[in-house]
């Protein structure tokens, strides 16, 4: 049955040896057989259009094919594109069947010397630091158990770190490369070197003092500097501080959680700072100067006659930092009512009950039984 090249490629007569390229690596891509195994249509499909690219890419066989269709190209068409302009048109495709790009599968001039850079596991950590600590930034010294390159042969697991020979397997690569021949050329496909691991040397004799792995076991200790304001449940990262990779590689990283250890006094929500404060009826009617703690010490506040319970104290400035500024404290005012007085207090108080600065005023009720963080989100 005869072909139309043109209609297999879906591209007009006119097409530029550009869009010939351009159609036939899109059906190339699309029906490949290690992309569709034991599919015999898409098989069927991937050799048509190797056909017609066959022809239509060649300039004399095109001319022919144009003037006399399939009996002048007889003995001349078939299934034999040239494995050189495929790997040019997939050359830079991208990694679409594995490292390097489609092109790596073609056999050819193209060669590639690929170097495998291991990574050694990371290390994690937690800190436990107070509120205090936080809010002005701190420095740590941690010992950390690690394991790290050997000095004796420079992590390469070699005596004196020059017992080497290059593998023969890789010839030096660190690669091995497995060719199949196909209809269309051949197909090259590379992976790490097992004999060598990817590092293109074998060890000739051992350095003793690691046996070979290139790694030692350590004890340091190191500073860990905290920054001001970090937030809750943060980690700082300590690039190249974790275990170093057995035959040599890059060192993985040092992760520290910080865990905040809790105020008996106060309560972070962000950048912000909460706590109560218990005054007495007495100094809730009168006024009163008190101490309160806060991140950075105690101060002094003073409280206004008439005061109220569930009244909230501002102190700016008195949070956390951020980048953003920093966050403030917020005072929560209890009044303690005491259960016990005695007689003469009693009457003390009886002699107040008809004082009319003694008699409760219509306030609204609804906003008096507010909670503590509902009055707080009233005043933003």
């Amino acid at each position: 049955m005869k072909k139309d090249y043109y209609s297999i490629l879906g591209i007009s007569k006119s097409a530029t040896e550009t869009e010939i390229k351009k159609a036939y690596r899109k059906i190339a891509l699309k029906y490949h057989p290690d992309k569709n195994p034991n599919n015999k249509s898409a098989e069927a499909k991937f050799k048509e259009a190797a056909e017609a690219y066959d022809v239509l890419s060649n300039k004399e066989k095109r001319e022919i094919y144009d003037r006399y269709g399939h009996e002048g190209l007889k003995g001349q068409a078939g299934y034999n594109a040239r494995a050189s302009d495929i790997q040019d048109i997939f050359e830079n495709f991208g990694d679409i069947f594995g490292e390097g790009g489609f092109g790596s599968f073609f056999g050819g001039s193209r060669s590639q010397q690929r170097s495998y850079t291991k990574k050694g596991s990371d290390l994690r950590i937690v800190i436990k630091l107070t509120l205090a600590e936080i809010a002005k930034g701190t420095t740590k010294k941690i010992k950390i158990k690690r394991y790290s390159e050997c000095k004796k042969c420079n992590g390469n697991g070699s005596k004196d770190g020059s017992a080497l020979k290059v593998c023969n397997k890789c010839n030096g690569t660190g690669t091995v490369r497995k060719i199949t021949n196909t209809m269309i050329g051949q197909f090259a496909t590379e992976s790490i070197c097992h004999s060598c691991s990817g590092k293109g040397r074998i060890i000739t004799s051992p350095c003793l003092s690691c046996g070979e792995q290139g790694i030692v076991p350590t004890e340091e200790l190191i500073d860990i500097n905290i920054p001001a304001g970090l937030q809750e449940n943060a980690h700082l990262v300590m690039h190249k501080m974790g275990n170093y990779p057995i035959g040599g590689g890059v060192p993985g990283n040092l992760i520290i959680n910080v865990e905040e250890i809790p105020h008996p006094i106060l309560n972070r929500d962000g950048n912000n700072i909460y706590c109560e404060l218990n005054i007495s009826l007495i100094e809730a009617c009168v006024g009163c100067e008190k101490e309160i703690a806060t991140v950075t010490g105690k101060v002094k506040i003073k409280i206004k006659s008439g005061t109220q319970a569930g009244s909230i104290l501002r102190l700016r400035g008195k949070g956390m930092p951020s980048d953003y500024g920093t966050g403030e404290q917020l005072v929560n005012i209890k009044v303690y009512i005491p259960q016990k007085l005695t007689k003469e207090e009693k009457e003390k108080l009886e002699s107040l009950r008809n004082s009319e600065n003694f008699k409760p005023k219509n306030l609204n009720s609804k906003r008096d039984s507010k909670s503590f963080f509902d009055h707080v989100k009233s005043m933003f």
